[in-house]
């Protein structure tokens, strides 16, 4: 593969590392608004946090279809350690985004639902989804030798 397009493909891929990532911190501090909102601001906040699980989902597309494309025209092999624990920490997060945030929003809307636990659980899911993302993010970055 040409080097040019190589680089190209390496920008596209972390663009949408950052694009995976970025938006869940903003996510934080409106966990706390959650808890004092009206309908109206309620629907508003809940929308943003759905696009932002939406947003991630489609990055991670992005960023799936170019991290394969990375190792088949790079110097890399499927059997790489810190490549397979990639793989599996991204298998790990991709089940935890599908059951972590949908059925929690859901409960927001609902009547009579202790807004302070949703909101905890909420908070608890973001943080656990930025680290599973930042233990992939090290993965790739460092390429630690973890076996030989």
């Amino acid at each position: 593969m040409d080097f040019l397009l190589y680089r190209i493909l390496i920008y596209i891929h972390v663009i949408s590392v950052i694009v995976s990532i970025g938006p869940f911190f903003i996510l934080l501090p409106l966990v706390k608004k959650l808890l004092h909102a009206k309908d109206t601001e309620m629907r508003a906040y809940l929308d943003t946090f759905r696009f932002v699980v939406r947003l991630a989902k489609h990055s991670g597309h992005v960023l799936v279809v170019s991290g394969i494309l990375l190792v088949i025209s790079g110097p890399w092999t499927w059997s790489t350690p810190w490549l397979i624990m990639t793989l599996i920490v991204m298998g790990c997060s991709l089940f935890f985004l599908a059951r972590a945030f949908s059925p929690k929003l859901r409960k927001f809307e609902e009547q009579d639902q202790n807004k302070e636990v949703l909101a905890a659980k909420l908070k608890r899911s973001i943080w656990i989804y930025i680290i599973l993302l930042m233990i992939m993010l090290w993965f790739m970055v460092g390429k630690p030798t973890l076996w030989a």
